[in-house]
């Protein structure tokens, strides 16, 4: 915990005529009134609003600003009053933290009607003076960053909230650098696997290509001494959930993903921002689309800046803030800028915006709405950027993801309705149902007795809700297709072993695997939820071919301590042949990875750790699972002539999964356990020369994560 005396130094740069010995008291007397409290890390409790009132002091805000942070949590907790707070440190003060507590008290994470009426009173609270919401804001930052100490449960109640809440509120505010942070804290919290495979992709691209920043940072500055521009350059790269977040929205994986890099320039004078933007378009090619001139049109917070995107090095997409260092001041700040101080005296930034104006133009917005439901909409369709709020015929509000169509708004209703939907119309006009629906449209769904969801739905569709109920729906209606299909892959692997599919053996075989008679077995197996060996192995479970066993499996690896087990890793799943290091852990023994896992890099600083394995020399059994993900024409026959090919290269087909359909091709994923990497190589060498086969490649991640394919040579 910082001192008084630390504190007050923080406030001298910018504001060397504060009042000291205010601050000291406040201080003194906040001390005082949390003495004995703690907070879930154990530290004592003042800690927390000494670190509310520096993060205030890095947007340089005013004396009654930061005694009201070091105040905030005295009338909530502790026995001080409204009034005594108010004849100590004065009136504003007193009403800036009442006005705190209260904004404390609101539920925000409850309802969604009371939730309205939450959203109500903090607009309410912030109208009278926005300093209040900035307190909050920096109070929430600090729970945010240290959070862990508290119970997992409320971690994600408290993330949740400041995703859904405070984030977006301070990106609104024109607060970006706090809405990212807020936003990456959360993601830490919600998705902490996600964000963590992203930090380690930044790793290992920074191994592969060096420090960009720095080279492009480099560049640009030689452009802009060459158009005699003086100007400072900053690059950066972008925080881990505006990434994860591009990559949901765009569907792409992190390896093409382009402009993960942001760079700023701050000039003198708003006419070299634009020579800056000529300089910087005469070097790089300019993205169509990606350009925006908030100088000459200001966003409503104050916020002004050049925005564009060039392909920078290799093809590698950037992104370009050009601004002047008032204007920056502004971005950083946002509102917040009027309270600012500069060398003593209140920052006459002519881009800052006044804050009552800004407030009531806010809310002016919403005081149309009486009802609470329309009010909270109203509030949402103003500050989330990444949803659509749409409205039905009846004015109920269905909130879907950015990109989104009528498809996704009819199975958002009811799978019924999406299901029978046949057409849509967006305020009263007939679209296509590839539409992408906006903020605030009324949609209506128009059905039609007997309809299906069709196949092509599957591109249209972004939710998951309608996805899934598209492929339930294509499942049942090709059940006939997928009974023709099991039926020729049940036939393939009988024959593989030497037997007949006969109706007898099939029905054998659906009562062993308790399903309800032989055409459901055989649907099963058409549409990839068995495999032919689970059918075969259910009739004769005793003549599965046992291959290679020189090398015992569960001793495959040299390098172990005695007594220690092993676990593949199923990361990158490493085959006998591979390079592998062993990872262990306290109770679970070894975990096995290859040499080259994107997951070891979670493990350098742990050395102790890392073990020195190989396999054991010699013939290995083939019981070594590894993933394939096919392209495969949609052709009859073609994928029983795969899994029999799989088959004649005594590989075993452990699972089988459909990813993607199309008229022409379809995507799969094949679970096979192999003998070695060499049996794989062969394996994947045999499938690229099928004829049925457009690409195949071996799957490093498992099920459900962002994967990157070892193509096959």
């Amino acid at each position: 915990m910082i001192s008084a005396d630390e504190l007050i130094a923080l406030v001298r740069p910018y504001n060397p005529k504060t009042n000291e010995a205010l601050i000291r008291a406040a201080y003194d007397f906040g001390r005082e009134m949390h003495e004995g409290q703690f907070r879930h890390s154990g530290e004592p409790y003042f800690s927390h609003p000494v670190a509310v009132a520096a993060i205030l002091t890095e947007q340089r805000l005013d004396d009654a600003t930061l005694i009201t942070a070091l105040l905030h949590d005295t009338i909530e907790d502790t026995k001080a009053s409204y009034k005594e707070v108010a004849e100590r440190f004065g009136d504003e003060v007193a009403m800036l933290v009442d006005g705190v507590t209260k904004l404390t008290n609101l539920q925000l994470n409850s309802s969604e009607t009371k939730q309205a009426e939450n959203f109500r009173k903090l607009f309410m609270a912030m109208s009278k003076d926005l300093r209040v919401i900035l307190v909050k804001l920096a109070d929430r930052l600090h729970n945010m960053r240290t959070i862990k100490a508290m119970r997992p449960e409320k971690q994600a109640q408290k993330a949740r909230e400041t995703m859904d809440i405070y984030a977006p509120l301070a990106g609104r505010m024109g607060m970006q650098w706090m809405r990212e942070e807020l936003e990456d804290l959360a993601f830490r919290v919600l998705n902490p696997e996600a964000r963590a495979s992203i930090i380690r992709r930044f790793i290992n691209l920074q191994r592969e290509t060096g420090d960009v920043i720095q080279r492009i940072t480099g560049d640009m500055r030689m452009e802009l001494t060459k158009a005699r521009v003086i100007a400072e350059v900053f690059g950066r790269a972008k925080k881990p959930y505006s990434i994860w977040r591009k990559m949901e929205e765009k569907d792409q994986s992190f390896s093409r993903l382009s402009d993960i890099y942001g760079f700023r320039i701050i000039t003198g004078t708003e006419e070299d921002c634009y020579r800056t933007l000529g300089a910087i378009h005469q070097r790089w090619r300019a993205v169509p689309g990606r350009f925006k001139d908030y100088i000459s049109q200001p966003k409503t917070n104050g916020y002004r800046s050049i925005h564009t995107t060039v392909s920078g090095r290799d093809g590698k997409r950037v992104e370009v803030q050009i601004r002047t260092q008032q204007m920056h001041d502004v971005a950083e700040t946002g509102v917040a800028a009027h309270w600012s101080y500069r060398d003593g005296v209140r920052s006459q930034n002519p881009f800052a915006v006044d804050p009552a104006k800004w407030i009531v133009q806010l809310t002016e917005q919403f005081d149309g709405e009486d009802d609470h439901e329309d009010f909270l909409e109203a509030v949402k369709l103003e500050m989330y950027s990444d949803k659509v709020f749409c409205f039905t015929p009846k004015g109920e509000v269905v909130k879907l993801p950015r990109g989104a169509t009528p498809i996704d708004f009819a199975f958002a209703i009811h799978t019924r309705i999406g299901a029978a939907c046949v057409g849509a119309k967006v305020d009263g006009m007939r679209v296509p149902l590839w539409t992408r629906v906006k903020n605030g449209q009324s949609i209506e769904i128009i059905t039609a007795e007997g309809q299906t969801p069709q196949a092509t739905w599957l591109d249209i569709a972004t939710t998951g809700k309608a996805k899934t109920a598209i492929r339930r729906a294509i499942r049942e209606e090709d059940r006939a297709r997928f009974i023709k299909l099991g039926r020729e892959l049940a036939r393939s692997a009988f024959d593989h072993m030497g037997r007949k599919a006969t109706d007898k053996a099939l029905a054998t075989a659906a009562r062993n695997l308790r399903l309800g008679n032989r055409d459901d077995l055989l649907a099963r197996l058409g549409s990839a939820e068995l495999t032919g060996r689970e059918v075969v192995q259910a009739v004769y479970p005793d003549s599965m071919p046992k291959k290679g066993e020189k090398v015992d499996a569960r001793r495959a690896v040299v390098g172990l301590l005695p007594g220690q087990s092993f676990d593949r890793a199923p990361c990158c799943e490493p085959l006998p042949g591979e390079r592998i290091i062993g990872i262990t852990f306290r109770g679970k023994g070894v975990v096995v990875h290859a040499i080259d896992c994107d997951r070891l890099s979670a493990y350098e600083d742990q050395p102790d750790r890392w073990l020195d394995l190989r396999w054991h020399d010699g013939s290995h059994p083939a019981v070594y699972g590894a993933t394939l993900d096919l392209t495969l024409s949609n052709d009859a026959g073609a994928l029983g002539r795969v899994c029999t090919l799989i088959g004649e290269t005594e590989a075993n087909i452990s699972d089988l999964e459909f990813v993607d359909r199309k008229p022409d091709f379809y995507r799969l994923r094949i679970g096979v356990e192999l003998r070695d990497i060499a049996h794989l190589h062969s394996l994947m060498l045999r499938l690229e020369a099928e004829g049925d086969v457009a690409s195949v490649s071996r799957v490093r991640a498992p099920a459900g994560q962002s994967r990157s394919g070892e193509k096959a040579h």
